[in-house]
C-alpha cells in the first residue's frame, strides 16, 4: 500500500510534521497555495529561558494578490546568520549540539543564498529528514497538475502521486470526506499527535510544539526514540 501525505511548506517544523513524512512513501510539499502571514510558512519557535520565541524569515508580501508560498521571496539574506546565531547561543551546551550543530550550520549557510522561501523550507526538510534517517520521497505540488481547491486538490494530488492511502493531519477532518477517497480507491487515515514523550529541554517547563531542531539538539542520536515513525504504527483509517 502506497501512502502519500501532503502538508504546506513550513520552516523548520515540529516533530509531528516529520512523523507524517516518515510514515509515508511520498511526501508532497504543498507550496502552490496562497502564502499566509503570521503562520508556520516562514517562522517557528525554539525553547529559551524566557519562553518559546519565534524565529521568523523576513519575506516580501507586497506583490500581487494571491501570492503563493512558492512565489514568496525572502526580504533580507542576513536572516540565516541571525537565526543560526540564536540557535547556537540557545543550544550550544545541549547533548546533541556537537553531533548536529555543524550540519545545521552548513544548512543555514546554504539557505542564505536562496531567494525563495519554499526552497529554504525544502532544504531544511530534506536535511533534517536525512539526520533522522527518514528516506521518504519528497516532492512538490508543482510537480503535479494543480486541480481544484482544498479537498479536491488533495484528492487530485494523491491520484497523481499514485496513492492507495492518504495520511492527513487531524485538522483536515473538518473538510475531507472518506467516501470521496473510497470512491477513487484510496483509504483516508489521520495522524494522531497524542502521547509524545517528553525529553530534557535546557529551560523547563517542557514545550512539545517547538521546532524539531530542539529535539535534535536536546536528544542527539536518540532523537528518533521520541518520534512515532520509527515504530511505524500505521494510523487507522477514519
Amino acid at each position: 500500500m502506497r501512502t502519500v501525505s501532503i502538508i504546506q511548506s513550513n520552516y523548520i517544523p515540529w516533530r509531528g510534521y516529520f512523523d507524517i513524512i516518515g510514515l509515508s512513501d511520498e511526501f508532497v510539499i504543498l507550496d502552490t497555495v496562497q502564502f499566509t502571514k503570521n503562520d508556520w510558512r516562514n517562522r517557528n519557535r525554539i525553547k529559551v529561558a524566557a519562553g518559546s520565541p519565534w524565529l521568523s524569515i523576513p519575506v516580501k508580501t507586497g506583490g500581487r494578490f494571491g501570492q503563493t508560498i512558492a512565489e514568496t521571496e525572502i526580504a533580507d539574506p542576513a536572516w540565516a546568520e541571525r537565526h543560526w546565531s540564536k540557535l547556537e547561543l540557545t543550544y550550544r551546551r545541549t547533548a546533541g549540539f556537537g553531533r548536529y550543530g555543524p550540519e545545521i550550520r552548513t544548512a543555514y549557510e546554504a539557505a542564505a543564498a536562496l531567494p525563495l522561501l519554499s526552497a529554504v523550507n525544502r532544504l531544511f526538510i530534506e536535511r533534517i529528514c536525512a539526520l533522522l534517517g527518514i528516506e521518504t520521497r519528497i516532492s512538490s505540488a508543482a510537480d503535479y497538475p494543480d486541480v481544484g481547491e482544498k479537498a479536491e486538490r488533495v484528492l487530485a494530488l494523491c491520484e497523481a502521486a499514485g496513492a492507495d492511502r492518504y495520511l492527513s493531519g487531524p485538522a483536515a477532518r473538518s473538510y475531507l470526506d472518506p467516501a470521496a477517497f473510497a470512491a477513487r480507491g484510496m483509504e483516508l487515515a489521520y495522524m494522531d499527535y497524542a502521547g509524545y514523550p517528553e525529553y530534557d529541554q535546557p529551560h523547563p517547563p517542557f514545550d512539545p510544539a517547538v521546532s524539531v531542531l530542539d529535539l535534535l539538539f536536546c536528544t542527539g542520536e536518540r532523537a528518533a526514540e521520541f518520534m512515532k515513525w520509527r515504530a511505524d504504527p500505521r494510523p487507522p483509517a477514519g
